[in-house]
């Protein structure tokens, strides 16, 4: 783990050294990931040097945000709503330039939203009820846990007492028995009802219309019961008025195989014939006809094309042209439940659709703190663990850097007129210069005319352009291997009403990231079996995506390596990644690395 840590580093160096600057840095970062990497974030931990690290945190996350954004706070002092939610839960209303923020009126009353809150938390699996994170189209991005289940719901007090620091496996080892058998006996055959019915309030206040359930499980289970539940399982179908989606992602346990490949999510198969795992894939047709994906297949992608694929939906889904909301979660909302965020917050920014004044080193710092740090991800213990979901998700960043990851392309495409077929050579030549751009940059606006049409074979799509010459593409052979572990099966390839606020199958997915592979070796090759890979100088000048989520991603990987990997530096490396390791530490060659 140090070694590819360290490797980590000097990947990020060799890139930057390119171009004959380091990454920039946001003041305080390294501090933040220090704080990340000693402790989990609890809200009631305000005082002592400790304390003050997260105050210093917190407020700078809220001068982020103000950039923006005019935004109400809703308290959370010494964690009294949710003891992992920020002491501070940023409600952003909406987008404002530095004049408007003098006269800002508030959208919402704070203190029915907090009343709301408080009812509704209990419906949620550790008090993580539905919060709003994002705003993108005056439409509300929110993240949560699941839904609880009775256990927790009847023994809240002894389960916090307990667990409240724990894992997603530690749970109450109480009998087995159904809810209603339990309710039957408390004496409350509502209590469900109840509490569910002010979570849906919540969701219906926040106009929240799609919710994406991250868990490989129906229901959680423990011990032989059922220990959470999910609105797709409902039995009394409380939430059919929602648009549910089933998506089921690995969970943190799975990332062990991630590092222990050499931090390699290319031909890394999660195992889906392990008996936990019983939550099928499910998304309503009228969400997947435009995306060209056979999500029959999803069993038989990589971790990278899952995750593509995961994404390019949840962008799809934020983007339509209805003013509904999106909730993502997963278990507790505290592991793949960040990733998605942090991936839809990134994606976004880099699209220059939100949070638009940032920088690249401010977005990183933004959502690490508050996306990660602020909501309780337990980087102590993933690290000891192994469980790296953290740092694969801001290395994953060089798969999401292509125009296909782009919402402006999709509304691009609707300006246009409607076509059987894709894009002929008549139509680019009758293009507008502002709409061509260059002829020597993949400027966005053409690459967004440019993009990939399901049209006819011979058809002219983005696949068939090419400014600047991209080499051979290989097609994919794919090869099973052994794995030792059931968690993953290798594969081996050549690579405002009173309760809203105001406000095809079988088609092959057409392209994959710029860098989705490791066989695309015109942008990238690799440093011996360092995990990560190097960028080349480009032949032309590179998107503005592109360049934003690279410049973030070196950010990450330059002060990941100083003060999370080189911590746990092994003191003897050895072979390739540990001369790297030495050579990074001793602090030297590190402006070569771009030429090994």
């Amino acid at each position: 783990m140090a070694g590819a840590r360290a490797a980590a580093a000097a990947a990020s160096a060799g890139s930057s050294a390119s171009s004959g600057n380091p990454p920039p840095q946001e003041p305080g970062l390294g501090e933040l990931l220090e704080e990340f990497s000693r402790t989990q974030y609890r809200a009631k931990d305000g005082s002592g040097s400790s304390g003050s690290k997260v105050e210093r945190i917190e407020k700078r996350c809220l001068e982020l945000f103000g950039r923006d954004y005019c935004f109400s706070v809703i308290p959370n002092v010494n964690g009294d709503i949710c003891g992992h939610y920020p002491r501070h839960i940023v409600f952003l209303e909406y987008e404002s330039s530095e004049k408007e923020k003098d006269t800002f009126q508030s959208t919402v009353q704070v203190s029915k939203l907090q009343d709301l809150i408080n009812r509704s938390k209990m419906a949620r699996c550790r008090g993580r009820f539905v919060c709003p994170v994002i705003l993108f189209k005056g439409k509300h991005i929110c993240r949560s846990a699941t839904l609880a289940g009775w256990g927790e719901l009847y023994g809240r007090s002894g389960y916090n007492y307990f667990f409240s620091g724990g894992a997603d496996d530690a749970w109450a080892d109480l009998e087995d028995v159904t809810e209603e058998d339990y309710a039957l006996r408390s004496g409350d055959v509502h209590l469900f009802d109840k509490v569910r019915g002010y979570d849906i309030r919540l969701l219906r206040y926040l106009s929240v219309k799609y919710i994406c359930d991250l868990m490989v499980e129906n229901k959680k289970v423990k011990f032989g019961m059922n220990v959470t539940s999910s609105e797709k399982v409902d039995k009394a179908q409380r939430y059919a008025d929602f648009t549910l989606l089933s998506i089921p992602y690995p969970g943190c346990e799975f990332f062990k195989e991630y590092k222990d490949r050499d931090y390699m999510a290319e031909g890394l198969i999660f195992n889906w014939k392990q008996d936990y795992v019983d939550a099928p894939l499910s998304i309503p047709d009228f969400l997947t006809h435009t995306l060209n994906i056979d999500w029959s297949q999803y069993q038989s992608w990589d971790l990278v094309q899952q995750t593509q694929n995961y994404l390019k939906l949840l962008l799809s889904i934020v983007n339509s042209d209805d003013d509904s909301g999106l909730l993502v979660h997963c278990i507790s909302g505290w592991d793949r439940t960040p990733l998605f965020i942090s991936l839809l917050r990134l994606s976004l920014w880099a699209d220059g659709l939100i949070h638009m004044s940032l920088k690249p080193a401010e977005i990183l710092y933004l959502t690490v703190a508050y996306d990660w740090f602020l909501f309780g991800h337990m980087l102590v213990d993933r690290l000891s663990k192994g469980e790296e979901i953290f740092f694969f998700c801001f290395n994953f960043l060089k798969h999401i850097t292509s125009e296909e990851f782009s919402v402006l392309k999709t509304q691009r495409r609707k300006s246009l007129p409607a076509r059987d077929a894709g894009f002929t050579v008549e139509d680019i030549c009758m293009l507008r210069r502002r709409d061509r751009g260059s002829t020597t940059s993949l400027g966005s606006d053409f690459s967004l005319v440019m993009e990939s049409s399901p049209g006819a074979a011979g058809s002219f799509t983005y696949e068939a352009v090419e400014l600047v010459p991209a080499g051979a593409q290989t097609q994919a052979a794919w090869r099973k291997s052994c794995s030792s572990s059931p968690q993953s099966v290798l594969w081996n390839r050549p690579q405002p009403s009173e309760d809203r606020l105001p406000s095809h199958p079988g088609l092959a997915e057409a392209r994959s990231s710029s860098s989705s592979s490791s066989n695309h070796s015109d942008n990238f090759f690799r440093m011996g079996s360092s995990p990560l890979e190097v960028p080349k100088p480009r032949l032309a000048a590179l998107s503005a995506r592109e360049t934003r989520l690279q410049e973030v991603r070196s950010a990450f990987l330059a002060a990941y390596s100083s003060t999370v990997g080189l911590r746990a530096a092994a003191p003897s490396p050895s072979g390739a990644i540990g001369g790297l390791l030495e050579q990074f530490v001793r602090g030297v060659g590190l402006r070569g690395t771009s030429t090994l």
